[in-house]
């Protein structure tokens, strides 16, 4: 699994995500720019990708940007779901009619709301068939 998340719930998100008792591995990558880094240079397979809109130095609308003008980072199809505060209505628009998103959630500030919309998320790319399954 990779997460890439600003460096703002990256606690909550984290404690959210083990409580559920995945195993899989959290990587945390706190710019658009060390993600696509991350992503060209991994042979990790990974679950799924957990993004912020808001990052520093590229946001997460021009990191899925760049993933999807990349061939070779389009064929490892990982699911991209932008979970951010920054659930404007241009973002949002963005994300589903421009981009190859595979969903959008607003960050919530209650514990057991977040644990409810990370576990459907979750159990759902565990189960979907995918490239990546």
């Amino acid at each position: 699994m990779i997460n890439i998340t600003g460096i703002c719930n990256k606690e909550i998100l984290e404690d959210v995500i083990v409580s559920l008792g995945t195993t899989n591995k959290i990587v945390w990558k706190i710019n658009g720019a060390e993600a696509l880094e991350y992503l060209c240079n991994s042979n990790e397979k990974m679950l799924i990708i957990f993004c912020d809109v808001n990052m520093p130095i590229m946001n997460g609308l021009e990191l899925k940007r760049l993933i999807d003008a990349d061939p070779v980072l389009r064929k490892k199809s990982i699911p991209f779901v932008f979970y951010s505060t920054a659930a404007t209505e241009n973002a949002i628009e963005e994300a589903y009619t421009t981009l190859s998103i595979q969903g959008f959630f607003k960050k919530e500030n209650d514990f057991h709301k977040t644990k409810a919309i990370i576990n459907t998320v979750l159990e759902y790319w565990k189960n979907c068939i995918h490239p990546n399954t």
